[in-house]
């Protein structure tokens, strides 16, 4: 536990010279009480999600930074997407579906040639000596086939990449199947995941080239033939875990020697034999192109069981580790040497957490960033679940050095903790037992470390009897997800198990609008989960709070952000969406009643105004009986004819207030656009230096912001002074491609060339979207054009954009 009984004390590898660094351990098992300063209501959030398989794996359960909720099952990884609708009036929870399917052929690892690995397959499984036939035919990883065995299908774990990894600026999927098969996976059209890249197919082919050794200077083992090798073999790449770091900065030499910054994330994969394999992916990760290198590191711990970072920043050094937890209790974490990563750190030899050999396996480990209010410094916090106790680390560098204080808490559970997650945002940890119990644990901070105040949430009280089987938090902190199972009904076990992905919320409607009106992220895309409270409680009330519209109202007159100009869009949209009349019928269902065509009613034989008006009398009393058939409430029919009877040539007062609320949806919209089209021609301003043609509609831009009269800006008027002054008089007007007639910009949504051709207007850019192909925004609120060869670099950085309405990725 303490580094100085090795001999050593832990220290930072950087040029400069090196604080003195001590340890001070704190050891004790202290039984935390429930706690009575905090109390949480936890409310059920319909729908519940059946999943078609059961669950698989450990930790099955894992939500992503861009609010994707992925459910490790035996055929496939369910992919649940949270929404927060603005197009719907439905008070449900919006969840977009997809899956990930498992691989249809097995997993064979690459030990050697095909035909001398079949030879010693042959020659194990007809050994004499039964420890060697036995353990062949009954070693999953040897025979991933079955054979007379079940298939190995389904998914053994999946982790999610931090937010900004893939080529639209979202999540990446790591996927290990139950036949040790590494894979990762973009979902670039939102309906269809892509497999990018198998790294056990690649790491098998480095291992291959260097003949299983990781060095040079390592001696031979012996030949395939020998089963102890062949065993070593499949245990360097058998993987039991992996993890995403945080995304780094590295430095890339162009061909004229300049650097540029380039981002790039760390995948660690801990094997079976204890080895670390840490990829490097440059970013955005398109594929194998996209692999910069590949180190593997010696952990030394015997039978490793988990996994995860450690990312600590100190007085803005940054440093890295890798926690390990092994099946037998010990905990330590190891330096892992970033090069070419800059401002980062790292140990210089493993810190041990945990040393005791006590047989707690450790079943899952979280990294939780904090600040120390006593300290007054940023410090971090490492807790794993060992067993039904929860043992935490908490490490820091004060003036004394590196201190390390470590306890366990004890009386959570009853039985084994099955699943734990943490909200990292104020450093919350949620922690289930099979039976159903989940335990939220605080952590507050005292003079010497900190104690944790918990308190019980009964999923019983909430879904009734069930069992769980995995649990995860939003990224905000607004809901937990939960796995659940029938529980037992009057002391018997249930027929069938229906696994549930089913949502309870942790914050209440003032928490979450307090917290998007404070918060430092300003990005409604990356609070999906708050604005979905958010969106709930208008539905319910029909109405916006007063005190979050003058909160509002304050914040916008105070700083002028457009992150509160885009949530006061939302707020309008959905309280639009609360106050319209839900139609009668369901929109994609046919009609019963198909309009029949009567021999009068054809062109050519006329109709007398008597047939019409028979015609139309027997129309009128057959809807009246088909509406009485349906069940209609008579009174409320006469409720509803009311006020058109009485406000004869006036718009009824609900008509007038949804007339008010386009009036200041419109208005919104109006501004954010101005703001974004001031942040274009001022690319446009930056980066021409001569009169020259972007194909950014430039003039047409101008025009557009001047043509209001009550638009008044200054710091407007000047850009655009400064950039007619560049264009010398030259307009450089789009063309339609059909017909080079000029296209005009008078609307912002689309452009109408003189003889009627529209084309969609680009939200990013303003260009008019020629072709068939184009892009919309998550939440369909805008189109963008793709990016062309021939842009330049500023027109592709803004096309990387999000939606200046919504904040969401385009697709």
């Amino acid at each position: 536990m303490a580094a100085a009984e090795r001999g050593g004390s832990p220290s930072l590898s950087a040029g400069e010279e090196e604080p003195p660094l001590g340890l001070d351990s704190l050891v004790e098992e202290a039984a935390a009480a429930p706690s009575a300063g905090f109390r949480l209501t936890a409310v059920r959030r319909e729908p519940a999600v059946r999943l078609q398989h059961g669950v698989s794996g450990l930790e099955p359960l894992a939500w992503s930074e861009d609010h994707r909720v992925s459910v490790s099952t035996a055929r496939s990884i369910a992919v649940l997407e949270q929404l927060s609708d603005v197009h719907s009036g439905g008070q449900e929870m919006v969840i977009h579906r997809t899956a990930v399917p498992a691989p249809a052929a097995a997993c064979l690892l690459k030990v050697g040639p095909k035909k001398e690995v079949a030879e010693c397959k042959e020659k194990f499984a007809s050994s004499v000596d039964p420890t060697v036939s036995q353990t062949f035919m009954l070693d999953r990883v040897f025979n991933p086939e079955g054979k007379s065995l079940p298939p190995m299908r389904g998914f053994k774990y999946s982790s999610w990449s931090p937010l900004g990894c893939d080529a639209n600026g979202r999540c990446l999927l790591a996927a290990l199947t139950m036949d040790n098969r590494l894979t990762i996976h973009a979902n670039l059209n939102r309906l269809q995941w892509v497999q990018l890249v198998d790294l056990t197919e690649i790491y098998g082919e480095r291992l291959y080239e260097a003949s299983y050794k990781l060095s040079k200077a390592d001696t031979p083992r012996g030949e395939l033939g020998d089963f102890s090798e062949f065993q070593r073999r499949h245990s360097m790449q058998t993987p039991v875990r992996m993890e995403w770091s945080g995304i780094c900065t590295t430095q890339q030499v162009k061909h004229n020697n300049e650097c540029r910054d380039v981002g790039s994330v760390l995948l660690a994969v801990l094997f079976e034999n204890s080895n670390i394999a840490v990829w490097q992916f440059q970013l955005p990760f398109l594929g194998k192109e996209s692999i910069t290198s590949c180190n593997t590191i010696e952990s030394g711990i015997n039978s490793p069981s988990v996994l995860s970072w450690w990312e600590y920043e100190h007085n803005n050094r940054k440093m890295s580790g890798l926690i390990v937890g092994s099946a037998f209790g010990p905990v330590k974490i190891l330096p892992v040497n970033l090069k070419a990563v800059k401002g980062y750190f790292t140990l210089r030899q493993p810190v041990v957490l945990w040393q005791e050999m006590d047989q707690l396996p450790v079943h899952s480990i979280k990294c939780i960033p904090l600040y120390h209010p006593y300290q007054k410094c940023s410090c971090s916090l490492v807790v794993a679940a060992r067993g039904a106790y929860v043992f935490w680390c908490l490490l820091l560098i004060s003036k004394a050095g590196l201190n390390v204080h470590n306890s366990h808490v004890t009386g959570l559970h009853s039985l084994p903790i099955v699943s734990m997650t943490a909200d990292k945002q104020n450093g919350t940890v949620y922690t289930c037992s099979s039976d159903g119990k989940v335990r939220q644990l605080i952590p507050i901070f005292t003079d010497v470390a900190l104690k944790f105040e918990h308190q019980l949430i009964k999923l019983s009280e909430v879904f009734g009897s069930v069992r769980t089987h995995g649990i995860a938090v939003s990224p905000c902190g607004a809901y937990l997800a939960v796995i659940t199972t029938e529980g037992m009904t009057n002391g018997l076990h249930p027929v069938n198990k229906n696994y549930q992905v089913q949502f309870v919320t942790l914050k209440t409607f003032e928490e979450a609008a307090a917290q998007l009106l404070e918060s430092s992220v300003q990005n409604l895309f990356r609070q999906v989960d708050l604005t979905d409270l958010v969106r709930w409680k208008i539905l319910k009330d029909k109405h916006i709070p007063q005190f979050l519209q003058e909160a509002l109202d304050k914040k916008i007159e105070s700083c002028g952000s457009t992150y509160f100009w885009r949530f006061k869009l939302f707020l309008l949209r959905i309280l639009y969406q609360s106050m319209q009349k839900a139609p009668s019928e369901i929109m994609w269902r046919p009609s019963h009643e198909d309009a029949k065509i009567l021999i009068s009613d054809s062109p050519g034989m006329g109709s007398t105004e008597d047939d019409q008006e028979e015609g139309t009398s027997k129309q009128a009393s057959k809807q009246s009986l088909c509406d009485t058939g349906k069940g209609m409430d008579v009174d409320d029919t006469a409720d509803d004819s009311l006020p058109q009877s009485s406000d004869i040539g006036g718009r009824e007062p609900m008509e007038e207030k949804l007339l008010e609320i386009l009036a200041q949806i419109e208005a919104v919209e109006m501004h954010l656009t101005r703001e974004h089209m001031k942040r274009v021609l001022g690319e446009v301003y930056l980066h021409t230096w001569i009169t020259e043609n972007t194909s950014i509609p430039t003039r047409g831009v101008c025009d557009f912001l001047m043509s209001d009269d009550g638009y008044d800006d200054r710091t407007a008027r000047v850009l655009i002074g400064h950039i007619l002054k560049k264009m010398n008089k030259q307009t450089f007007p789009e063309h339609c491609s059909l017909c080079k007639e000029i296209l005009p910009f008078t609307d912002r949504k689309q452009a109408v060339c003189s003889n009627g051709h529209i084309w969609l207007r680009c939200f990013l850019t303003y260009q008019s979207c020629q072709s068939l192909v184009y892009r919309r925004c998550l939440l369909h609120d805008s189109i963008a054009r793709h990016p062309t060869p021939e842009d330049p670099e500023w027109i592709k950085r803004l096309l990387q954009g999000p939606c200046t309405f919504c904040d969401s990725p385009v697709f």
